[in-house]
């Protein structure tokens, strides 16, 4: 039986203010025991349980600044939520992928952000912060060292080469 529509409503409600006061224990309270989050950097793991999820929020309400939901799609038992927010100086968007158990709690979180050089922004700051709250900071250290040439060329790349594809104007063309 899918959740009812007026108690999934009312977590959207509560998850999106809990986002954008940074209230990790205020979302944690939106999780099912079952939850799973879904790595928005990589494939290679994911959270499960509002403890481990609880802590990734946490980390990742101290890295992603001024979030601010602006659309919500939502049917009784799955809502896509999409919000701006900042990386440092980085403007950062994020949808989210919710979906909701039997008692109109979380359960599965996607997340999908862009634009890249935000991506790789959050990798060195909540990558090596995640590693130090597990007491591994020496895996801390080389998360952080191995982010940040992949940030850099990103953030080169963005700034500097990506607009040189951009498409000319038809006046431009014409005298070639």
């Amino acid at each position: 039986m899918p959740p009812a529509t007026q108690s999934t409503a009312a977590t959207v409600a509560r998850w999106r203010a809990a986002a954008e006061g940074a209230d990790a224990q205020a979302a944690v309270a939106c999780l099912s025991p079952d939850i799973v989050l879904s790595s928005p950097l990589t494939e290679q793991f994911r959270l499960e349980g509002p403890e481990e999820v609880g802590d990734f929020l946490a980390s990742a309400f101290t890295a992603i600044e001024d979030i601010r939901f602006h659309t919500e799609i939502g049917q009784v038992d799955a809502y896509a939520l999409a919000y701006r927010a900042r990386i440092g100086t980085q403007p950062f968007e994020e949808v989210q992928m919710l979906r909701f158990d039997d008692d109109a709690q979380i359960s599965e979180i996607s997340l999908y952000g862009r634009p890249m050089p935000a991506l790789t922004a959050l990798m060195i700051t909540l990558g090596p912060k995640l590693a130090r709250q597990q007491g591994r900071r020496g895996l801390a250290a080389l998360l952080r060292a191995t982010s940040t040439p992949v940030h850099s060329m990103v953030t080169f790349g963005d700034r500097r080469v990506v607009p040189l594809t951009r498409p000319r104007s038809p006046e431009l063309h014409r005298g070639r």
